[in-house]
């Protein structure tokens, strides 16, 4: 984190505009940005926060995912190729690639519903980090103006609208990496405009390379109570998925080695977003063109022992929508309105067999609609000069229309879904506020699994799933703020009744159980002395299915314990130095949890020598060379030669060896 002071900042506002102080105050007000911000008195949990870009602008990361990691507790990883979107894990959820995290830029919605990979795809490569300017945050099912995939959290990112200098920057680093970045900003008509361009390449540390091509733009004119943003990105690469430990362990191939030479996939999106802030009602509007082709091969010749298990999904849809909220404040009530409302047009969404990347046959291919809306009201009670109630309700309600290449999966229809919040705040003293939350939330289920008939794969009978998978919660927290030192400590409790999820690697439905989790989890930022700055964060979570046979309710991959935090200290007037750790705990990969994964841990630095108004960056990610897995999974796959029902194993992707990284940026 950057020791230096919290930028003041022009911001668009994002959100409740009866408070100066919450995310997205009243238009265009000087704010301080960072985790030093004050939330007692103004946040509804103890679990909420956020998080400016001062606080991670020295920050050293390896991929722009690694941004969600700037939310506590939350861990990113991956096992495919950079351009894949991550892999997340918060609360004892391994959360796939975005099932039930929720996630937004400048209001426009990131996770993709009835996806070709996977129900509720985020993915954030389409970031630049630096035009980042802050993200909000929340976890659990209690705040009624969040809908689908928030169970476990939403993240909502706003992008800057101005710049000190515009700037260039170059980076260089290990294993062919190299990345290019020019951005600035000037005053136009009543309002400034500002834009980026991002250009990354890479080869990655992999015997395979990886060839990463990306490019990215944007372009956001902001005026005092409304901005106009538009976005675009592009990128290409090849990919080294997870590998059998067995193969490596013969010497077959190296860690860092392939099974499959032709992986990889291409992704692109071009996203327009509107916001505005019209005296106490905020509007958003958006529009979105999103594509993908990602090529996998997970098993080898485990059920095609002559041409391999290859397969390609393709996702290819507009996504259109908005929203609109409304603040009324009255003495000791402060009522807030809202709704929401999304079309997700995918023109294509297909699942392929494939031979050495080229497309041999169909699994199944669809056309979708899905349309969905939201209500949402909540009233916050002034019970006393020191204690807050508030109460909630959501509605949301999703239509769709399935057209299949095979008829019988082919249907449409809808349904609804009501979801109580409740909260309580009591601020005993200065600088120390208590909280109780309870909430019901929900995430959507793949539309496609909702008419499905049989299988595409075999034509067997299957059964269809439910729409909405609702989740209860309920959490108890507190937060102190003294002067530069702040620290929040939450226990949480989570039940869904199902877990039932589309799997886009079969083309089916696959019922999981229900499941309960419940936890604790602590943050802390802290300046001891002025130029030097300390955070951290912990979370432990106990994760289980529900009613199911005794010993056989572990969830695979639901990481018990995570921990991360750094320090950042400002050497001289102009050089900072940051080091930061990131662990993750064993996990087990199977219900009777007799495979776990291994443990993770991962140290990373970073120097900055300011000069004039040139910038200098060394970063060395994983210091120590950990070669630790990034993620686990324990399936059976079959390698050639070996037995036709295969061999049950660990597959590993390892995290990216030691690198260093240097950049040189000019400001004008």
């Amino acid at each position: 984190m950057s020791t230096a002071p919290l930028a003041l900042v022009l911001i668009p506002s994002a959100a409740w505009a009866d408070d100066a102080s919450a995310p997205g105050a009243e238009s265009y007000q000087i704010v301080v940005y960072g985790r030093a911000i004050g939330q007692v008195g103004v946040a509804t949990s103890g679990s909420q926060g956020v998080v400016g870009f001062a606080d991670f602008e020295d920050r050293p990361i390896g991929r722009v995912g690694e941004l969600a990691e700037n939310v506590p507790g939350l861990i990113a990883t991956q096992h495919s190729g950079s351009g894949k979107g991550n892999q997340y894990f918060l609360r004892g959820f391994n959360l796939d690639h975005g099932t039930d995290l929720a996630g937004y830029v400048d209001g426009a919605p990131i996770n993709m519903r009835s996806h070709g990979h996977g129900q509720g795809y985020l993915d954030l490569n389409f970031l630049i980090p630096e035009m980042v300017e802050r993200i909000d945050y929340t976890k659990g099912p209690y705040h009624a103006a969040e809908g689908d995939f928030s169970s476990a959290g939403t993240m909502r990112y706003t992008t800057k609208s101005r710049l000190a200098r515009p700037f260039a920057e170059v980076t260089g680093g290990s294993f062919g990496y190299w990345r290019g970045l020019v951005a600035g900003s000037a005053d136009l008509g009543d309002g400034t405009l500002l834009g980026a361009l991002d250009a990354t390449a890479s080869n990655g540390p992999w015997v395979l390379d990886e060839h990463e091509r990306k490019l990215i733009a944007l372009i956001k004119y902001s005026a005092a109570d409304w901005s106009l943003g538009l976005s675009g990105y592009t990128n290409s690469w090849v990919s080294t998925d997870q590998v059998p430990e067995r193969a490596i362990n013969l010497g077959l191939i190296p860690r860092n080695g392939f099974i499959d030479p032709d992986l990889g996939g291409r992704a692109g999106r071009v996203a327009l977003t509107f916001n505005g802030q019209f005296g106490d009602t905020q509007v958003s509007a958006y529009a979105i063109g999103s594509r993908l082709q990602l090529t996998s091969n997970f098993t080898y010749f485990l059920d095609d022992p002559s041409n391999g298990d290859e397969f390609r999904q393709v996702d290819r849809r507009g996504v259109f929508g908005g929203s609109v909220r409304h603040v009324i404040k009255r003495d000791m009530l402060t009522w807030r309105f809202g709704a929401d409302t999304r079309w997700d047009r995918i023109g294509k969404v297909g699942l392929y067999r494939t031979v050495a990347g080229t497309v041999v046959g169909t699994v199944r291919e669809d056309r979708v609609d899905e349309f969905s809306g939201g209500l949402f009201g909540e009233a916050e009670f002034q019970l006393g000069p020191r204690v807050r109630f508030v109460a909630g309700l959501r509605g949301d309600a999703i239509g769709y229309n399935v057209r299949s290449d095979l008829a019988a999966n082919a249907d449409s229809g809808s349904a609804a879904i009501v979801s109580p919040k409740a909260a309580l705040a009591w601020q005993p003293g200065k600088g120390v506020e208590f909280y109780a939350n309870y909430g019901e939330g929900h995430h959507s289920n793949d539309v496609r699994g909702a008419t499905v008939t049989v299988d595409p794969s075999d034509g067997t009978p299957v059964s269809q799933v439910a729409v909405f998978a609702r989740s209860r919660g309920a959490e108890l927290g507190t937060r102190l703020e003294r002067g530069n030192f702040n620290f929040s400590l939450v226990g949480f409790w989570l039940n869904l009744e199902s877990e039932l999820v589309f799997v886009g690697d079969a083309g089916t439905t696959e019922p999981n159980d229900a499941s309960c989790r419940y936890g604790t989890e602590a943050a802390l930022f802290w300046h001891p002395v002025p130029g030097v700055t300390i955070d951290g964060t912990a979370s432990w979570t106990h994760a289980r299915f529900r009613g199911v046979a005794p010993g056989q309710d572990f969830i695979p991959g639901a990481t018990p314990f995570v921990l991360g935090g750094g320090i950042s200290a400002k050497l001289t007037t102009s050089i900072t130095a940051t080091a930061r750790v990131r662990h993750f705990a064993s996990a087990p990969l199977v219900e009777d949890n007799s495979k776990r994964s291994e443990a993770t841990t991962l140290v990373n630095l970073g120097g900055y020598w300011e000069i004039a108004r040139a910038r200098i960056g060394l970063e060395v990610l994983n210091l120590f060379d950990a070669s630790d897995p990034d993620i686990s999974y324990w399936y059976a796959s079959r390698l050639p030669g070996e037995p036709v029902d295969g061999i049950e194993d660990r597959h590993i992707h390892p995290v990216e060896p030691r690198q260093a990284r240097l950049s040189v940026r000019f400001s004008f």
